[in-house]
């Protein structure tokens, strides 16, 4: 039975993004989704894997940042219940390079939208998918209320996005809520992130660069775990509040590359190899999630072993075609 929400997926095309539409789906809700660039690969979309996204989601090719009337029209035509929003101008270290482009898409072009949607009554829930780079490097676990503290450019107009959006709830009641989650990671995940570029490089005898020695500590939550609590979000959040989604657990890159290739039977000088530090790059930041728990009734359920295993067999069933993929980050503008 199809339920009466009907969902927008903004960066349909993302990791978390696709994933979310799988749970959409096999929660038999219909959903469509819109991204700037045609659909990627099934094994990087994880909701062709689902046996019904052909009945109950719609892709379009659409912009932000130049398409934003299309996008407008769209909502107000299937009168969508629920915007998720997990399109961003992402990667922290390339920010540097042209952080004009971070502030065009995840400041100007985000704050023009809403100003075009803000009023349009279908809407009960505008849920900003946003980042713990906001906080800087943490000094133990954060709470939602902690002060921003970005030191790059990609965390600056994400907390630059995250003030506007707040602004529009207090002054007009706009119905955002906010998600900040830790370090997600999964099946169908970019191969520039940690976890599937480390798994591609052990299993292809590749080099993996780990920056500053991988001495800064992260926390990382299964991408299933996320949606649920994303999904819960969207429809019991309380408007103008922010979630954490995160583990209570930590890790220090280097353990979990070792983690890692101990689950790929390797040795870790097979496949590893040390550079500097990058600029800005946080040495820390852990999210406490205590709130989403109690209010929402979220727990996380999937370890980092059972999670790491699951991913492994995700490429190891696709490692043909992912050895043709490209493992570093493109930016597009």
């Amino acid at each position: 039975m199809i339920k009466d929400n009907r969902f927008l997926v903004i960066g349909s095309n993302s990791f978390t993004g696709s994933n979310f539409i799988a749970r959409l789906i096999s929660s038999s809700y219909k959903c469509i989704g819109i991204s700037r660039s045609q659909e990627l690969e099934d094994p990087f979309l994880p909701y062709k894997w689902t046996q019904a996204y052909r009945e109950s989601f719609k892709f379009y090719q659409l912009d932000l940042n130049k398409d934003q009337d299309q996008v407008t029209s769209l909502i107000k035509e299937e009168e969508i219940s629920h915007i998720v929003n997990f399109a961003a101008q992402s990667m922290v270290g390339q920010s540097w390079d042209s952080p004009e482009d971070w502030y065009k898409t995840n400041v100007v072009s985000i704050s023009k939208f809403v100003n075009k949607i803000r009023d349009i009554e279908s809407i009960k829930n505008f849920v900003s998918v946003t980042t713990p780079e906001v906080y800087g490097s943490t000094d133990g676990w954060v709470k939602e209320n902690s002060d921003f503290k970005p030191s790059t450019p990609y965390a600056i107009s994400r907390a630059a996005q995250d003030m506007h959006l707040r602004a529009c709830f207090e002054n007009f009641k706009f119905p955002v809520t906010f998600t900040r989650a830790a370090n997600v990671y999964g099946p169908g995940q970019s191969l520039y992130r940690i976890i599937p570029r480390t798994l591609i490089e052990a299993l292809t005898d590749g080099n993996l660069i780990l920056d500053g020695g991988g001495k800064s500590e992260r926390s990382f939550i299964h991408i299933d775990d996320v949606c649920d609590a994303t999904l819960k979000i969207c429809l019991k959040g309380e408007l103008g509040s922010t979630y954490h989604i995160s583990t209570d657990q930590s890790i220090q890159i280097i353990d979990l590359v070792n983690l890692i290739a101990k689950i790929c039977n390797k040795d870790l000088e097979d496949f590893v190899s040390f550079g500097p530090e990058r600029p800005g790059k946080d040495s820390a930041y852990l999210l406490d999630s205590q709130k989403l728990r109690n209010e929402l009734s979220w727990t996380d359920e999937i370890t980092i072993e059972r999670g790491l295993t699951d991913t492994l067999e995700w490429m190891e069933k696709n490692i043909d075609f992912l050895k043709t993929c490209k493992r570093d980050y493109i930016h597009k503008k």
